[in-house]
């Protein structure tokens, strides 16, 4: 049955636009093939909404995301402001307050290794052959959301800063029990990963997670502190299926994941809120690439796949990944994946054979 659809696109910055264009060719694929219709509302975010409006989260991107039935991100970031230490709008704080606004409190990073890339990943390909594990991040608490600041004399030796980390039992039951229903739908092992030797917030976390374990009796949960499950990440990665975990710690354990692919440009993710959900590559805005047609668009194509499942087309979903994996085995990759000596691909002529499998 064919189904129309309302998606807001922000393609952002750098490389933003070019993925995030591979990514509407193939759901235009996927509609052309399963008679669907994707209307598209552009947005502005991060540098380019600062550039035209001088706010890196307009108000009218805002309406746009909250009257899509989802939203497909490119990224955020311009290296001229990360080197002005003095400026006071940043791209990356759009991407904060559109997470706030439209409630977006669980990122869901899949770390998965596609066959034909495990002699891409840096790790022997024993540990990473057929590692398959969901990282669920909380996002809209702790230290990147609490109060922050400066006292003392600016330059002066009594000069401190403060970066607040809290959080509130009701946030880390609403992710910790989201961790558990993901777990249900996968091999029932949950990994609760803290700091609950040192840190009051990691307590709060543990004695939480505890007690929503009594509702989920048939998933394993074991706690794990966050320095172990960084070495644990790199040493035994088949071991995970589901981790949950808090903003930061989040942050960091899925980009240290994300290498487990043989690059950035493969690792796909979503963001979800209670009436919102976002899907965007976990990569940055690669700045230096931008314009070259040497970005990757699988991880945007593949955010794009979770967007189709989030929207009940769970066999169109599918059809992407296999169109991925059969491009991917057939040797047509970008050059962050390409042995040296060998063929690489541009952007659009990856997004083009993803397109041509769908079709067959």
């Amino acid at each position: 049955m064919s189904r129309i659809f309302n998606i807001a696109l922000l393609p952002g910055d750098g490389i933003g636009p070019e993925i995030v264009a591979e990514a509407v060719r193939v759901l235009d694929a996927v509609a052309t093939r399963f008679g669907h219709k994707f209307h598209y509302t552009n947005g502005l975010v991060g540098a380019a909404a600062i550039d035209a409006t001088g706010d890196p989260y307009p108000a009218q991107t805002d309406e746009i995301c909250k009257a899509a039935d989802a939203v497909l991100f490119g990224a955020i970031g311009d290296p001229r402001f990360d080197n002005d230490p003095t400026a006071k709008v940043r791209p990356e704080q759009g991407l904060l307050r559109m997470r706030k606004s439209l409630g977006l409190f669980a990122n869901l990073r899949p770390v998965q290794l596609f066959d034909s890339l495990v002699d891409r990943s840096p790790l022997k390909a024993e540990i990473v052959r057929g590692v398959d594990f969901l990282c669920v991040r909380e996002l809209t608490g702790g230290i990147y959301f609490g109060e922050r600041g400066r006292h003392g004399t600016p330059g002066e030796g009594d000069e401190t800063a403060f970066d607040t980390c809290t959080y509130s039992r009701s946030e880390v039951e609403r992710i910790v029990r989201l961790g558990f229903e993901q777990a249900t739908k996968r091999r029932r092992h949950l990994t609760v990963v803290d700091k609950a030797n040192v840190l009051e917030t990691s307590r709060l976390w543990r004695e939480t997670a505890r007690e929503i374990a009594k509702e989920f009796p048939d998933v394993t949960a074991e706690f794990m502190f966050v320095d172990n499950a960084a070495m644990q990440i790199v040493t035994h990665p088949g071991a995970f299926d589901v981790v949950v975990t808090e903003n930061m710690f989040g942050d960091i354990l899925t980009d240290e994941a994300s290498v487990i692919s043989g690059s950035l440009g493969m690792l796909p993710s979503a963001s979800l809120g209670t009436q919102h959900a976002l899907f965007e590559p976990i990569h940055g805005s690669y700045p230096q690439a931008a314009g070259r047609g040497i970005a990757n668009p699988m991880a945007t194509i593949l955010s794009a796949a979770m967007m189709l499942e989030h929207l009940e087309l769970t066999t169109e979903g599918s059809v992407v990944r296999e169109a991925v994996a059969r491009t991917l085995a057939a040797g047509v990759m970008t050059e962050d994946l390409t042995p040296k000596g060998e063929k690489s691909y541009s952007t659009s002529e990856v997004g083009k054979h993803i397109c041509d499998e769908i079709y067959h």
